[in-house]
């Protein structure tokens, strides 16, 4: 089976871009307790949540990638590099109006296919083939 990357990456992207050509401040809320979040702890919430401004004025080197966004960050004065795994970002919005979008739930990176004991792939031919569910429209 072909594994699809995800599309919240690409979202990401897209809303951060919107957000800077209508000159709005970017968001991120982060679960900052999910797998590769490295945030400052002190400033996440009891809800396990850091919301973080990404505007060009509030982060330097910003790389929103799709396996990592990365950036420097000053929080109280002190200087930080967060790296955050794009499934960790629960919502992406503009501080001055709300709008954006929220992902929901912590989205997991895709498991690499099960290797056999001699390093080859798992053979899934065993897998009953389901039925279509397309139909003849006439």
């Amino acid at each position: 089976m072909v594994q699809i990357s995800s599309r919240r990456p690409y979202l990401i992207r897209a809303l951060h871009e919107w957000a800077l050509d209508n000159n709005l401040t970017p968001h991120l809320l982060i679960a900052a307790n999910a797998p590769g979040v490295d945030v400052p702890s002190q400033f996440v919430t009891d809800e396990g949540r850091i919301t973080i401004n990404i505007s060009p004025s509030a982060v330097r080197d910003l790389s929103l990638g799709n396996d990592w966004i990365t950036f420097s960050a000053r929080f109280s004065g002190r200087g930080y590099n967060i790296n955050i795994p794009p499934g960790a970002v629960l919502a992406l919005y503009a501080r001055e109006n709300g709008e954006g979008m929220m992902f929901g739930e912590v989205e997991t990176p895709p498991q690499p296919a099960s290797q056999t004991d001699d390093g080859a792939a798992a053979d899934d031919s065993n897998d009953k083939p389901r039925p279509s569910h397309l139909r003849v429209v006439k």
